[in-house]
């Protein structure tokens, strides 16, 4: 699960959304779990290329850092939230998703993050 604003905003995002989509085409499960109220029909067209699960919390009705709304996303994936690492980069929102079961990943840089995903998410 990753967060938009401070992760898919860095400037370097771009090698992160390649990331997301190489990570999908190898069976990884993916969503984006925001606070925003929603999103356009076109924001979600776009961003479903790249998530199996859009959860913003102004649709569901709890914001991160309640634990409910990362359960959530990991309901609609699919998942038990043990099997889930959530990215973000806010440690607030990140100690929310591990009270929920959750791995917390804190972006820093596109690539820290993305080399926390690979120890968590190896290819196969």
């Amino acid at each position: 699960m990753v967060d938009f604003a401070g992760v898919l905003t860095d400037p370097d995002a771009g090698r992160f959304y390649d990331y997301l989509a190489a990570a999908r085409e190898r069976g990884v499960r993916t969503a984006l779990l925001s606070n925003a109220p929603g999103a356009s029909d076109e924001v979600k067209n776009t961003m479903s290329g790249y998530f199996d699960a859009l959860v913003f919390s102004g649709e569901v009705g709890v914001a991160k850092p309640d634990p409910a709304v990362y359960l959530i996303a990991a309901e609609r994936l699919g998942l038990p939230a043990a099997r889930c690492a959530f990215v973000d980069d806010s440690a607030t929102n990140i100690r929310g998703a591990v009270q929920a079961g959750m791995v917390g990943v804190q972006h820093r840089s596109v690539s820290e993050t993305l080399d926390e995903l690979a120890v968590l998410f190896p290819d196969r």
